[in-house]
């Protein structure tokens, strides 16, 4: 299994060089990470999308569009599940309204069978949670809203 480090390691070496993917396997184990067009690399995985058959066009709409939120978001530093406890019968790790301080655990996300906790990179108050526990998140997908 891999670690957490050795995946940034091999994401960091993606992002310095010209290639598009790295693809490592062992016995055990194997990894593909690859650079999307223009954007960060992701750790890529295949999911089917329903088909549609015609165009649909969004509806017009007199009432203003919402205001961008503000504020920092913690986000996923990879694929898996999400989960806001460490465990079923525990409370979430933060909730609504809840300061953290920087390095404080705000979740945890399973990838690979592998428990991966997720720290907050600064400190503030969180102003809005964005997933909900066992929802499957992508790799830079914000979770947490931080003011």
């Amino acid at each position: 299994m891999y670690s957490l480090d050795e995946l940034k390691k091999l994401i960091k070496i993606l992002e310095e060089s010209q290639l598009t993917s790295i693809k490592i396997s062992d016995k055990k184990d194997s990894v593909c990470i690859e650079k999307a067009p223009a954007s960060a690399p992701a750790v890529t995985y295949t999911a089917t999308a329903p088909s549609q058959t015609a165009p649909v066009s969004a509806p017009e709409s007199s009432v203003p569009s919402a205001p961008i939120p503000s504020g920092k978001t913690i986000d996923s530093p990879m694929v898996g599940v999400f989960y806001s406890a460490p465990n079923p019968d525990s409370a979430p790790f933060v909730s609504l309204g809840q300061e953290v301080k920087k390095g404080d655990v705000v979740c945890i996300i399973e990838a690979m069978k592998i428990m991966n906790e997720i720290t907050a990179e600064e400190s503030g108050k969180i102003t809005e949670i964005l997933v909900n526990n066992g929802d499957v998140v992508e790799y830079g997908q914000p979770m947490f809203r931080i003011g």
